[in-house]
């Protein structure tokens, strides 16, 4: 591990320091969950992106999916 130094308003200290105490973590882990989330959220935003693109590009086709009706199941 690496350690980094990090510069947050007061407010967001608090709010962190009282979210640490209450889930009986430190500021180090809290911050590394924190990111590692926002990490895997931006990394899903840029897969969404790409799909749609993809998508937009090469649209489905009016019946490109007929032969597969037959197989869904909806349970009732």
């Amino acid at each position: 591990m690496r350690t980094v130094q990090m510069t947050l308003d007061d407010d967001l200290v608090r709010a962190v320091d009282k979210a640490v105490r209450k889930l009986g973590t430190t500021r180090s882990a809290f911050a590394r969950e924190a990111l590692r989330a926002a990490l895997a959220r931006l990394q899903r935003s840029v897969q969404e992106d790409r799909q749609r693109r993809g998508y937009e590009r090469h649209p489905v086709a009016p019946a490109e999916f007929a032969q597969w009706e037959t197989e869904q199941v909806w349970p009732d």
